[in-house]
Parts: structure tokens; C-alpha cells; sequence
């Protein structure tokens, strides 16, 4: 590596992309939200959290909180000690708001997640692409996920390998420059 150089890696190209998504959602009605995963906290990541942070995410940018959504949470309150919201109550309420506005869902190292959660995450991902035509997913992780990805969202998936390249200017990247990529079809592998 060149003196001043320095090395990105696959967590810095997303975050130059969710950057670039905030940056271009300003003033316009569109939202996005993103949740990074942490090996070191994977237990304590379950799907519900990481959809719960999603949506904190989602609403907060909202004019109005949709009446269906009130009702929701208000129903789940009045049950005995408060019960919180189950992993299908976050996800249909993330629809309602996917469907009134383009929201950019971003998911940062998804290998990392069990793999218990992942498919429950999936499978509400998949649930949301479907009722809300306006969502779109940005997900990063290591190849060995690429097929339960491609299968959990019926194939619904571009994928583009990453390869971190050298930027000599850290201080100012461009986006372009940061990687190299290369489409790959779903069954490709890895």
C-alpha cells in the first residue's frame, strides 16, 4: 500500500452508500433508516430489535403517525404489563410507512446475524418488498449468504460483489473510485 494511502473495506462502501442515500432524501419524501450488525452483540440483535430500530427510524421523519399505526401500539399497550410489538406488528407497520413514502432499508453485515434471525429478517423483508412497492433493500455480508439472500426475497436480488480497493484520498473518496464491482446473477455464488 502507498504512504497516505489508505484501505476500505465492504462496512466503509456502505456507509458511503447510506451517506449518499441521506444526502439525496433531503427535502425530498423518501426515508431512510439502517442498522449495522455487531458479531460481538449477535445474541442481542434478534430480528425484532433490528426492525423496532428500523422503524424508530422510519416514524421519526413522519409528518403524522398513521392512525393504524396508533391503534396498533395502543392495543398492544393496554395487554397485560404492556406487551411490545411482535415481529409481524413491525413489519406490517413498516409496510404502511414503506407504502406512503420510498424507503431505502439498509442492512450492514447480515452474516453477522444468527442465522435464526436472519430468516425470520428475511422473511419480514421479503413480506415488506411485496406490500410496498416504494421499499427498497441495500444489504451487505459475506458471499456464504448470497443464496438464502436471493431465496428469501424470491429472487428479487441484484447482487454486486465489492472488492476493496486502495483510495489515496481519504479525506474526499469517490464513491467510484472506492470499489471495484461486478454484477452477479443469483446462483452464481459467492
Amino acid at each position: 500500500m502507498e504512504e497516505g494511502g489508505q484501505l476500505l473495506t465492504n462496512r466503509d462502501v456502505s456507509s458511503l452508500v447510506i451517506d449518499r442515500l441521506c444526502d439525496q432524501a433531503e427535502g425530498q419524501n423518501v426515508a431512510v433508516a439502517c442498522f449495522y450488525f455487531d458479531f460481538a452483540a449477535r445474541k442481542e440483535q434478534p430480528s425484532t430489535s433490528m426492525l423496532g430500530a428500523l422503524l424508530k427510524q422510519v416514524v421519526v421523519g413522519l409528518d403524522e403517525i398513521p392512525g393504524e399505526m396508533v391503534k396498533a401500539y395502543e392495543n398492544k399497550k393496554k395487554v397485560i404489563g404492556g406487551r411490545g410489538l411482535q415481529l409481524s406488528d413491525i413489519s406490517k407497520m413498516l409496510e404502511i410507512t414503506s407504502s406512503e413514502k420510498r424507503t431505502f432499508i439498509c442492512i450492514d453485515a447480515l452474516d453477522e446475524c444468527t442465522p435464526e434471525h436472519r430468516v425470520k429478517l428475511l422473511d419480514s423483508l421479503h413480506q415488506i418488498l411485496q406490500e410496498s412497492p416504494g421499499a427498497r433493500i441495500f444489504v451487505t455480508g459475506r458471499p456464504h449468504i448470497q443464496d438464502e439472500v436471493g431465496r428469501r426475497l424470491s429472487r428479487r436480488v441484484t447482487t454486486i460483489r465489492i472488492t476493496p480497493k486502495q483510495c489515496s484520498q481519504p479525506s474526499r473518496p469517490d464513491a467510484r473510485a472506492l470499489a471495484s464491482y461486478s454484477p452477479v446473477r443469483p446462483g452464481q455464488g459467492g
